[in-house]
């Protein structure tokens, strides 16, 4: 490795970070922060049952032979599914869709059973990237800088079925074969080698939390299981299109989910203690909101965490004043082929967002339990 890490437990005890809040009214956070089981079931079984309707229907195309609607309807159920891939285990690992805790765990362990997921590493990870988001001594998820390059081969795979994902990241939409290499890996207890950044971050984070790392290997072992197991029970009784329904989706038309979500720091601002330089909000049509869990609103959800996703959309409103305009998927989109252009030339280029200039009088939001919360999503180890 050219660049060396302290431990994380020396970035704990050393970096802090005095993040900029945009000023809400506390009783107001307060309100929004509260999660609602009703809403919960209407995100997550919406969700599903999208998800269900688009596979019943690739099934029935199958049944009937018909091979044109079947690709059709099943290159559909994977642009639906490939939400789930991430996004959704986000979501109900911070322990903020349900009011009801064990609601938002098996909710995280079915979806996550069926996208391939390890949300005890991505616990682990996640929780670093929230509190230390874009400072790399502290938060190596995303392996800066983040580049907007799109290869023709990497466009392909988006736009058909990825099987091998783009090379060094941790965590996001990679490749079927390079997933399931990378969990027979982890089913093993391997790493691999640390001079790869994704795998030193592995590394660091086993290192750090040792118990979820052993978590991890057995959830690991259970992927393998499961999704082996279907897959013999498919070509045993003659229905091969199961496999693509239930363990190949997330890797099948992954382009929608991959232009939302690769704009949430990409082409930003590191070591900035302002998420509205490291972090970018969007504007997206309902659909695309509804099944990206408004993660769109991506600002608003590193500012404050521990606020649902439901309400994200609130949030943005009540602080709109101190933020900067959101930009479209394409002006996202723009800004980051730009900036990926001009760091070709300077590699130490970082696109400043600009904000607005603070209000006579106003002041800093102080950090509290409420204001700083990220749900539930920080392991034993890291509370």
């Amino acid at each position: 490795m050219s660049t060396e890490f302290p431990p994380l437990e020396e970035v704990r005890e050393n970096l802090r970070v005095e993040w900029y809040r945009c000023p809400i009214d506390h009783t107001r956070l307060r309100e929004l922060s509260r999660r609602s089981n009703l809403q919960g079931f209407l995100q997550t079984v919406g969700h599903l049952t999208i998800f269900s309707a688009t596979g019943l229907l690739t099934f029935w195309c199958w049944s009937d032979q018909n091979w044109i609607a079947f690709a059709g309807a099943l290159w559909v159920h994977g642009m639906v599914g490939s939400f789930l891939v991430g996004i959704v285990p986000h979501e109900l690992g911070h322990g903020t869709v349900f009011r009801t805790k064990w609601l938002n765990k098996v909710f995280l362990y079915l979806i996550s059973l069926l996208t391939w997921w390890d949300s005890f590493d991505y616990a682990s990870s996640h929780t670093y990237h929230h509190r230390y988001t874009q400072y790399s001594e502290g938060d190596r998820e995303n392996l800066m800088p983040l580049s907007a390059a799109l290869p023709f081969r990497a466009v392909i795979q988006l736009l058909t079925i990825n099987l091998f994902g783009p090379p060094g990241r941790p965590f996001g939409k990679g490749g079927l074969l390079s997933t399931v290499w990378v969990t027979l890996k982890s089913s093993l207890g391997v790493v691999g080698s640390t001079k790869i950044p994704s795998r030193e971050w592995l590394q660091a984070l086993h290192e750090d939390q040792p118990e979820e790392a052993r978590r991890s290997m057995w959830w690991s072992r259970l992927l393998l299981v499961f999704h082996g197991t279907v897959a013999v029970a498919s070509i045993w009784s003659g229905y091969w299109v199961v496999p693509l329904l239930v363990s190949v989706f997330g890797f099948i038309g992954q382009w929608w989910a991959f232009s939302v979500g690769y704009t949430q720091h990409c082409g930003l601002r590191e070591s900035a203690p302002d998420f509205r330089k490291n972090t970018r909000s969007i504007t997206v049509n309902p659909v695309t909101e509804f099944l990206y869990w408004r993660m769109n609103w991506h600002i608003e959800h590193h500012m404050y965490a521990g606020v649902p996703c439901y309400n994200l959309r609130k949030l943005a409103k009540e602080i709109a004043h101190d933020m900067p305009e959101p930009r479209t998927t394409i002006g996202a989109w723009r800004e980051m082929r730009e900036a990926w252009r001009r760091q070709k030339e300077d590699p130490s280029y970082e696109y400043d967002t600009p904000v607005p200039e603070p209000k006579s009088g106003s002041k800093r939001v102080e950090a509290d339990e409420l204001s700083s919360s990220i749900g539930e999503l920080a392991p034993e180890g890291l509370r």
